[in-house]
């Protein structure tokens, strides 16, 4: 009587952890890290990147974008060894210039392809998209497995030209369409800054497709509205620019734009948006 009981309790008790394994949560952010230029002064990287580990660390991020780092800083990130980073320099394409990276906790997920694509006509290489008139812009995927949960699903990455107000508008579209055909009808994470508030017609064409999770939250937004601080503490942040959208399938749990400050300072020039997600 007392072995049956015994196995009872044990095969209960491994129910709900399998149960409880099947819907573990997603700590899931996007993070603008502001480039590495001595022009910043006191703000420069070398004079954050700490700021920024122990922030990253602190909120326990699971998988998060960056937009702005050099390979430098994304390594420095790296230091952080529960974590690794995917994703192509805008530039060439390998490592040069700035990334849309993606970094993700190594015993959690499992990347299954990743790649890169570029914001313009021609988005299998290196170049300029539209009105752009500074920079090539990139987005970087990755095919993942959460190997707690066994889920499959894909995460984006990208970074909106801040200048081409018609390189916004196509982006848009270039990423719904990119989605359609990389992902097809696979959960769906794509985290950015757009340089775009939500009024505009590219992130309404992005709704279409997703889900911002601004609006789909279970719980009330936490934290300002706006994301862009331009190093300066009493910045009014009233801009939404930095998102993360799911697609149908993904449950926002909360939703916050985080605040985190040391000596009146921030890590970087736009708040980290985060969220607690889980994959149906």
């Amino acid at each position: 009587m007392k072995l049956t009981l015994v196995l009872l309790l044990t095969t209960l008790l491994m129910t709900q952890e399998a149960f409880s394994q099947k819907d573990a949560p997603i700590n899931i952010a996007t993070y603008n890290l502001r480039m590495n230029t001595k022009n910043d002064g006191i703000n420069a990287w070398p004079n954050r990147k700490e700021n920024v580990k122990a922030l990253i660390r602190y909120h326990e991020f699971d998988l998060f974008g960056t937009q702005e780092g050099f390979r430098g800083q994304l390594e420095d990130i790296a230091e952080l060894n529960e974590f690794a980073f995917l994703g192509a320099g805008r530039d060439d394409g390998k490592q040069a210039g700035e990334h849309s990276a993606i970094f993700y906790k190594k015993d959690r997920f499992k990347v299954l392809q990743s790649g890169d694509f570029w914001l313009s006509e021609t988005p299998d290489k290196p170049g300029k998209g539209w009105d752009a008139t500074c920079c090539n812009r990139i987005c970087s995927w990755a095919h993942f497995q959460d190997l707690k949960t066994k889920k499959k699903f894909y995460f984006f990455s990208v970074h909106f030209d801040h200048q081409g107000v018609e390189a916004r508008r196509q982006s848009g579209n270039l990423m719904v369409q990119k989605i359609k055909e990389i992902a097809k009808d696979a959960p769906v994470i794509l985290v950015g800054d757009l340089n775009s508030t939500p009024d505009t017609e590219q992130v309404k064409t992005i709704e279409t497709l997703l889900s911002d999770s601004y609006k789909a939250t279970a719980q009330p937004p936490y934290g300002p509205v706006g994301t862009f601080n331009a190093f300066k503490h009493d910045a009014p942040m009233t801009e939404r620019i930095d998102y993360v959208f799911v697609k149908k399938g993904i449950d926002v749990l909360k939703y916050g734009v985080l605040t985190d400050a040391k000596d009146r300072r921030y890590p970087s020039d736009h708040q980290p948006v985060v969220i607690k997600a889980v994959i149906r």
